[in-house]
């Protein structure tokens, strides 16, 4: 004798159907088939004519690389031609054809679109002047001619010629210089030369931080 399945379920028009067991292990095995959908309450119809619009639908694509470390993860970023003629950036994602990562990005990487549209980005060098209270756009130039007369002098402030015993040394122990990880071999170099001609002996690297 076939006992009846205790459960109501739901119908569409507002009724319930009730279901033997054997009905009910029949739809579960055949969920995948319309007539089993369909009496679960389901319309299959309707599910397969749901259309999702693309927010990237239509947009540019640009291949680009990550500017986060030396690994050269490759990106795809989508671009559209707004109705006010700017071009928006939409989204950035991993290539899935780059045989470095193969579509796969770091948890830096995922976040590169931030670099393009986050509004907490500082567009440009901002200085604040020893005593003030408030930090105020400046220009590059500005910034440069800043930097470079920091570095003389706290080098001319720290430089050792000499240690203890009188042997030469010539360094400068008041500053430290960090690399990007997104340096080239090259630039490392080039970097390194630099660092070192001024006598600088703590240098790091942004990758091993």
């Amino acid at each position: 004798m076939t006992k009846s399945y205790t459960g109501r379920l739901p119908r569409k028009g507002g009724s319930a159907v009730e279901l033997t067991r054997r009905q009910f292990f029949g739809y579960s095995a055949a969920g995948t088939g319309a007539v089993g959908v369909s009496a679960l309450g389901f319309d299959i119809a309707e599910a397969t004519e749901v259309k999702q619009d693309l927010r990237i639908d239509g947009a540019t694509v640009s291949h680009s690389v990550c500017p986060y470390c030396a690994v050269g993860c490759s990106l795809l970023a989508y671009t559209k031609k707004g109705h006010d003629g700017h071009v928006e950036l939409l989204q950035i994602e991993g290539d899935p054809d780059s045989p470095v990562n193969e579509g796969t990005l770091c948890p830096k990487g995922a976040t590169s679109l931030e670099l393009g549209i986050s509004r907490r980005r500082v567009p440009s060098p901002m200085y604040r002047a020893p005593g003030a209270t408030e930090w105020k756009q400046v220009s590059w130039d500005f910034t440069l001619d800043k930097l470079a007369r920091n570095i003389k002098e706290s080098r001319d402030r720290t430089f050792v010629a000499t240690d203890s015993d009188g042997n030469t040394v010539n360094r400068c122990e008041g500053i430290a210089f960090a690399g990007g990880a997104a340096f080239s071999s090259e630039e490392g170099y080039f970097a390194t030369k630099l660092m070192r001609s001024l006598g600088l002996v703590h240098l790091e690297q942004q990758a091993r931080v």
